[in-house]
């Protein structure tokens, strides 16, 4: 036995989704160790790191000049490629008890429709961030299994796992992707539709933690039984005083109309171009919804009407994405298989 394997042995691999909004870790045999916003917040004048994740998600919107809270991935993909890498290094360590020694396997999962550009800047700052090997694994394909999916065998799957930055429509057989597309709609478009909406509407600007409230307690893509109402802070553009409005679920599924119809047209494009052998299965198994966008209410509901098929949510549509990734460290042949270049 090689010292490399008594190594993996004692297993360090990890499973990172790497998401918009927030990033999960799986560490092999102990289950997701890390989940955390992926935030991080910069002192302007020494370069320096503040924060990271939950501490530097409190800091949003609320930093003195001199320190910046950035959002380092954008759509599913790197936009910073300096403070993505000390993110990763930050909750790799988090995920190894600090310990600096180890360098792990690492699987991540990243939106379908990348660039060889962005795959490559993920795959680097893994590297940098002393990961000893990197896989890449599609979204999609990592959503299904996490949701508990049958994608080995010869039947469609069809998985919308929706994100913070993107939305991936995928249908799934054989343990490949037969049908994929991502559409830069999700979470974090939902959001600043409302923030234009709310400043359109009642000349109030909130921020971004503002409109994530607003968007998880009032949103929603179809009519709800009972109508609710919050009332929700912020500057008055015309007098520039703070100011609280009442806003109701039926504004807040106004402002996210355009969003939803994106998201549902991604869906029925996709049903379009499945395979009719395939489609069949979808009929019969209809689609699960994953990812923190598919928890926006009664979104089952608007997409059972528009396509006619029955609409499943994931157990644990936040975790899908990281559960299917963290699956791959126990199957290394799978993921090998199925693991992008």
């Amino acid at each position: 036995m090689s010292l490399r394997s008594i190594f993996s042995f004692f297993s360090n691999d990890l499973a990172i989704d790497l998401g918009t909004a927030n990033t999960l870790v799986y560490a092999r045999g102990r289950g997701i160790v890390v989940n955390e916003p992926s935030i991080v917040a910069i002192n302007k004048v020494t370069n320096k790191v503040e924060a990271i994740g939950h501490e530097a998600k409190e800091m949003l919107g609320r930093t003195p000049g001199s320190i910046v809270a950035i959002k380092p991935m954008k759509d599913g993909v790197i936009a910073d490629f300096d403070v993505t890498e000390e993110m990763l290094k930050y909750f790799i360590k988090k995920a190894h008890n600090r310990n600096y020694l180890i360098s792990p396997r690492i699987v991540i999962c990243i939106p379908s429709e990348i660039t060889q550009v962005e795959k490559r800047a993920v795959r680097e700052s893994a590297l940098r961030a002393k990961a000893s090997e990197v896989f890449l694994v599609e979204e999609a394909m990592a959503s299904a299994i996490g949701a508990g999916l049958p994608i080995t065998e010869p039947s469609g799957n069809m998985i919308v796992d929706i994100g913070g930055g993107t939305t991936d429509v995928a249908v799934i057989s054989l343990s490949g992707i037969v049908y994929a597309r991502t559409v830069r709609v999700a979470g974090n478009d939902m959001d600043e539709s409302i923030i234009q909406y709310i400043k359109r509407k009642h000349n109030l600007l909130i921020g971004e933690r503002t409109a994530e409230k607003v968007k998880i307690v009032l949103g929603s893509a179809a009519p709800l039984a009972e109508p609710i109402t919050m009332d929700i802070k912020g500057r008055d553009l015309i007098e520039g005083i703070p100011k609280t409005v009442t806003v109701s679920d039926e504004e807040i599924r106004e402002a996210l109309a355009d969003s939803i119809t994106t998201i549902v047209n991604a869906v029925r494009l996709g049903l379009e171009r499945t395979p009719p052998e395939l489609s069949a299965d979808i009929v019969d198994k209809g689609i699960v919804l994953t990812g923190g966008g598919a928890l926006l209410k009664n979104l089952d509901t608007r997409l059972n009407k528009e396509t006619g098929l029955p609409v499943f949510l994931a157990e644990d549509p936040l975790s899908s994405v990281v559960l299917g990734v963290g699956k791959f460290l126990d199957d290394m042949a799978l993921l090998r298989r199925i693991s992008l270049q």
